[in-house]
C-alpha cells in the first residue's frame, strides 16, 4: 500500500550531520512515510551514508545520486520525480525534525482541506553564543508577508503533492541558487494558493560559522534579483524595493563582524 507521505532531502557534503537528520525522521511518531534522498555530488561520505540507510530500510528509502553538484532546486526536482504520495515534506540534511512533527502536520492538513501547505516554527540553537530562540513566523501568511519575513520556513513545510504540480516544482535557474524557496513562495501566492503555520517549534536547526559563511555576496545578489522579480510579480509598491537592497548590502560586512554579531545579539 502506498504511503501517505514522501520526505524529500537533498544533501551536499553533510556527512557530519546527515545521520542526525535522518534519525530524526526514523524517530517520528507518524510512520507512514517514504524518504527520497538526493546526494548532490558530494565529495565526502554523504552518499555512502544514504546507501547504508537504503540497505537497512529498503522499503523506506529511495536514494538518488548526482555525479556533479547541481544545486538544491535541481536535486529536489529529482526527488519529486519519485513522489507518488498524497503529501510531501521537506527536510534539510543538517537539521532535525522533532518526533511529533509529521503527526501534527498531517492532522492539520487533513483538518484544513482548503490549505495547500503547512509549516512550523523552528527552534534555533546558536552554537556561537550558546543561546536558543524560536523563529518568528506568521500563523496565516499572505502575499504581502514576504516583504516582512519568510511566509513559511522552507525546511519545515508539508504540502499536498498538487502544490508542486501546480507550480512546476523548483526553479533550476542559476539566479535562484540559495533562494529557491523565495522564488517558490512568490509563485505560490501569485497562483493564489493558501497555507498556514503551526505556531509550535517542531523542527530544530543550528546557527554556526558555516551557516554564516554559506551566505556569500553572490547568494545575496541572487536573492536581490529574485525578490525584485517576485515583488513585480505580486505588485508590491515601488517603495518596498529598498529592503532587498539593504539585505544585499549586508554582504559587504566582513564575516568576522557577522560572527561577532551572532555571538552577542542573535538570541
Amino acid at each position: 500500500m502506498q504511503p501517505r507521505l514522501s520526505v524529500i532531502l537533498s544533501c551536499y557534503n553533510n556527512e557530519s550531520t546527515l545521520n542526525r537528520a535522518i534519525d530524526s525522521i526514523l524517530a517520528q511518531s507518524f510512520t507512514d512515510w517514504v524518504m527520497i534522498c538526493c546526494d548532490d555530488g558530494s565529495t565526502d561520505c554523504s552518499y555512502s551514508i544514504l546507501e547504508k540507510y537504503k540497505k537497512e530500510y529498503p522499503d523506506k528509502f529511495i536514494v538518488i545520486h548526482n555525479e556533479n553538484n547541481m544545486k538544491l532546486g535541481y536535486s529536489l526536482n529529482c526527488c519529486l520525480e519519485h513522489v507518488n504520495t498524497e503529501y510531501v515534506a521537506r527536510m534539510d540534511a543538517d537539521d532535525e525534525s522533532l518526533p511529533e512533527r509529521f503527526k501534527k502536520q498531517i492532522a492539520f492538513l487533513d483538518s484544513n482541506p482548503d490549505l495547500m501547505v503547512c509549516g512550523t516554527q523552528i527552534r534555533v540553537i546558536n552554537d556561537l553564543s550558546g543561546m536558543e530562540y524560536v523563529s518568528k513566523i506568521e500563523e496565516k501568511p499572505d502575499k504581502y508577508t514576504r516583504h516582512k519575513r519568510t511566509p513559511f520556513n522552507h525546511a519545515t513545510i508539508m504540502c499536498h503533492k498538487e502544490m508542486y504540480d501546480i507550480l512546476g516544482g523548483y526553479s533550476e535557474d542559476k539566479s535562484t541558487v540559495r533562494c529557491e524557496d523565495k522564488d517558490l513562495w512568490f509563485r505560490f501566492f501569485d497562483r493564489e494558493l493558501k497555507g498556514e503555520n503551526i505556531l509550535e517549534p517542531l523542527y530544530r536547526t543550528h546557527e554556526n560559522k558555516e551557516h554564516i559563511y554559506r551566505t556569500t555576496l553572490a547568494s545575496r545578489k541572487n536573492s536581490l534579483f529574485t525578490e525584485w522579480k517576485g515583488y513585480r510579480l505580486l505588485g508590491y509598491p515601488w517603495y518596498w524595493y529598498y529592503k532587498p537592497v539593504m539585505n544585499f548590502c549586508k554582504g559587504f560586512v566582513p564575516r568576522e563582524l557577522m560572527v561577532m554579531y551572532y555571538k552577542r545579539f542573535r538570541k
